[in-house]
């Protein structure tokens, strides 16, 4: 029988699905145990920032946990190779560098998770001998259990003194978040003055803040009638909501919250759980209603069914209305419910020993599959994608889902017109599994492209031409699996990934240029949505056509946008901007609710500028004059952040800074780029490739960039269009150096430093900068190759890795003495770590064109 034969639940049809999506153990190097767990450990890093400190996850919820369990198990069978900053000692991610940090007054753990009842049935087992030998006598009396379910947001902690909303911060790394402090103030569910009486004069509030499933749906269909990329899911909506710059932006999503415990306070008259959230609820805070106590695991009568049904009756009765609760859930929390078994149960470094999290198995339905069709991204990497009959699956209706690549596509085996099996990976993202194989039976299969009937199948076939701008696809080398469009200069879809890329926070940091500014900068309206099936599909040439015309939009002076608009102080360029239309929906009033509703029938209106009328002329709008100014304001960003902006292929942040530091001029790294690419008139082949290798051993050389980043920024380089970019905006007036501080002393040379907790005069970007400037290295993280670590208030786990470590630990005052005099001439960075540059630093999660 052939593998399309196949039945899908054949375990050899889930085995080479699961390994064409999931990183299996082949995918790690096997030159030794060391590197084996060395690059595992940087695999399961590199999610855990995109997951929290990006809100960009680059897999599912179980292939990350599928990972972390890896590295789990690897560590479980050698303990001797653990490494002190192993994802696994760790709590979160760390906070983004976007807002300013804050230390929480007590830490923020995470919760272990159990992704099987077996699982489940091991923790309780050993939890309950463990309180039986700490508190025999509570054992003995019979141990109360909180169950609650696992809300899928965003934690935060809120800080109220004498019953005053002063402080909001996310979780973070678990000792340090960020503050968003005024975003949090919009959201209506949280009192900024509690309520009643009997709070403490300072207390810590933890919770989640999250997106109702309503009020998701009804915010990410607008998106897609404004042609606009949905979001994946609540928590990823909720994050980006939370995140936003613009206070009044967060105002305007619908957010909401629930408490679920407190951190540090001065004095509360609560001895359980339950208790506390009793009284959280008496201030006025919100707390959820999807709580219970327990008496045991099973219930009363042993079966986890009946009146008390345990804690696994909690869970068989929330994962059947699980899709019908408020929010979205991702499993159940158990807790101790006692304070004073909380506190003898203590915790790890990284969880607490009292509590843990149920995870529910992912639930799978089944559609029809009724077309794939690809995406073209920023990098040019052609995506293919699943179009299937709407279908309910974990508390959401989902049509889409990504393939991947066509790989994919073949080892899940599946034919346009199938029925598929559909589920949600880690009840968030919607995979499909394969094919409903019985179901093929009658069907016959077609050529050709369009809709199949249904009796009809047909295989999926790869577009050679890129859907966006017609560019013949190809591999970026031999071997690759994915395809992209190599039209990188002008096609529309990748420069509207790269003008939304250098207006980001990590680039030049432009926030009235966001994604849908983007897309319509660098695109025309298209065809009536009408007849596209209520959709948008933007279509036709925009303002902006290439990437050296972003600095034309630039105001050529500062401007104080409450004065009123001169049209004659605008430049010609900007003036364009009037003529940009875009197709909106027209609204009408929903005769029972007399609330507006989509109506199916579109207009054009003005993005950029004002609907004008007989009274008040057409004029840019609030956002518009907001773009102006802030591209004249980021002429002058750092070096480092023009050349994020650039979207040099692996360059992101921390590699800019290293690139910038080395040499100080985007001229002079140019300079040795060009010299080192191809396309000098040499007479011989040999000399331009000894120049090309001296050039990129010269740049592989600088401290965090490596030969990989060597490489792809003399590619970038070697493009002539590429160049003109950077002569365009530095005609346009980008600052392109970094100044020159020649009474700075390089006293850190070759130093690689870490920095934690809170300092009274540093905030920690100010402290990496004065790290980088006297030509140390700034790292997030405690390892075997750190020289110092910089300890403030609340330094948390990093304190104990390096003290672990014999890592040298300073104060802030040790801080500036060596910011100011260097080691001590006994000290230094070893030698033997002088090759500690290296592709390790790669930042391949803001891969780009």
């Amino acid at each position: 029988m052939s593998s399309e034969q196949k039945n899908v639940t054949d375990p050899s049809v889930d085995q080479r699905v699961d390994s064409a999506v999931q990183p299996e153990a082949e995918d790690i190097p096997p030159e030794s145990l060391r590197e084996q767990y060395e690059h595992l450990v940087d695999e399961v890093r590199k999610h855990r920032t995109a997951y929290y400190q990006n809100d960009a996850p680059l897999v599912s919820d179980a292939e990350y946990d599928a990972l972390y369990r890896r590295l789990e198990d690897l560590e479980a069978l050698h303990p001797e190779i653990v490494s002190n900053d192993s994802p696994t000692q760790e709590v979160g991610g760390e906070a983004s560098a976007a807002f300013a940090p804050v230390t929480h007054l007590a830490r923020m753990y995470s919760l272990d998770d159990l992704f099987s009842i077996d699982e489940l049935r091991a923790w309780y087992a050993k939890t309950s001998a463990s309180i039986a030998n700490i508190a025999p006598g509570a054992a003995e009396k019979g141990v109360r259990w909180l169950v609650e379910v696992k809300i899928d947001g965003l934690a935060v902690n809120l800080l109220y003194r004498d019953g005053k909303l002063v402080r909001a911060a996310t979780r973070g790394d678990g000792t340090t978040g960020e503050d968003v402090t005024h975003n949090v103030m919009t959201i209506k569910d949280i009192p900024q003055q509690l309520a009643g009486s009997g709070w403490p004069s300072e207390v810590e509030v933890r919770g989640e803040i999250f997106m109702p499933s309503a009020d998701f749906r009804t915010f990410n269909e607008q998106r897609v009638r404004d042609g606009l990329a949905p979001f994946a899911n609540p928590r990823n909506s909720a994050a980006g909501s939370l995140r936003q710059k613009d206070p009044a932006e967060t105002a305007k999503r619908p957010l909401s919250m629930f408490v679920h415990g407190i951190g540090a306070h001065t004095g509360l008259d609560a001895e359980s759980q339950h208790a506390t959230y009793d009284l959280l609820a008496s201030w006025g805070l919100p707390t959820s209603p999807y709580t219970k106590i327990v008496d045991s695991l099973e219930g009363e009568d042993g079966s986890g069914k009946g009146g008390n049904g345990g804690i696994l009756g909690f869970i068989e009765e929330n994962g059947n209305q699980r899709h019908d609760l408020v929010h979205e859930i991702d499993g159940i929390v158990i807790k101790v419910d006692s304070f004073a078994l909380q506190r003898a149960l203590g915790h790890t470094s990284r969880v607490p020993r009292w509590s843990a999290a149920y995870k529910y198995p992912p639930e799978e339905v089944h559609t029809r599959l009724l077309d794939i069709r690809v995406n073209v991204g920023r990098t040019g990497r052609v995506t293919p994608y699943a179009v299937m009959d709407p279908v309910l699956v974990a508390g959401s209706t989902v049509s889409m889902a990504t393939l991947h690549n066509q790989d994919v596509v073949k080892a899940k085996a599946v034919l346009i017109g199938d029925t598929v099996v559909l589920r949600k990976a880690g009840d968030v993202i919607p995979e499909i599994v394969g094919p409903v194989l019985p179901l093929r039976e009658g069907k016959k299969q077609v050529e050709g492209t369009g809709p199949v009937g249904e009796d009809e199948l047909r295989e999926f076939v790869m577009p050679t031409e890129c859907p966006s701008c017609g560019t013949t696809l190809a591999p970026a080398k031999e071997g690759d699996v994915d395809l992209r469009c190599p039209n990188a200069r002008s096609c529309p879809a990748q420069l509207t990934g790269r003008i939304e890329h250098a207006a980001s926070r990590g680039a030049f940091d432009i926030e009235a240029l966001g994604e849908e500014a983007a897309l319509w900068l660098t695109n025309g309206p298209g065809p009536d949505p009408a007849e596209n099936n209520q959709h948008v599909r933007p279509e036709g040439p925009g303002v902006i056509s290439a990437d050296a015309e972003l600095f034309d939009l630039a105001d050529h002076r500062e401007k104080n946008l409450k004065d009123p608009f001169d049209p004659d102080d605008m430049s010609a360029f900007q003036a364009r901007l009037r003529d940009v239309m875009v197709w909106r929906e027209k609204r009408k009033k929903d005769p029972e609710t007399g609330k507006p509703v989509p109506s199916g029938e579109w207009e054009l209106k003005p993005y950029f500028w004002t609907q004008g009328t007989a009274k008040k002329p057409s004029e840019p709008t609030a956002n518009t004059r907001r773009l102006f100014q802030e591209l004249h304001k980021a002429k002058t960003q750092p070096l480092w952040r023009v050349l994020v902006a650039l979207s040099i292929r692996h360059v992101g942040p921390t590699a800019a800074r290293s690139l910038a530091t080395a040499f100080g001029s985007l001229q002079a790294l140019q300079a040795l780029a060009t010299e080192g690419s191809a396309g000098h008139a040499e007479t011989e082949a040999t000399a331009a490739d000894e120049r090309r290798a001296a050039a990129q051993q010269r740049l592989a050389d600088v401290d965090g960039v490596g030969p990989i980043i060597a490489e792809a920024v003399i590619d970038w380089f070697a493009s002539a269009w590429h160049r003109e970019i950077v002569a365009r905006w530095h005609a346009a007036g980008v600052v392109m150096e970094d100044e020159q501080d020649e009474q700075t002393p390089r006293t850190l040379e070759g130093l690689t430093i870490v920095v934690t907790g809170s300092l009274e005069t540093y905030s920690r970007d100010s402290a990496k900068e004065a790290i980088i400037i006297r030509g140390g290295k700034a790292s997030g993280s405690v390892s075997k190759k750190t020289d110092y670590l910089v300890a403030g208030e609340n330094a948390g786990s990093k304190l104990d890795k390096a003290e672990s470590l014999k890592v040298t630990v300073l104060d802030e005052e040790g801080f500036r003495r060596l910011l100011a005099e260097g080691p001590p001439d006994s000290e230094g960075p070893d030698e033997t770590d002088a090759d500690a540059a290296s592709d390790s630093d790669t930042e391949t999660t803001e891969e780009t064109a």
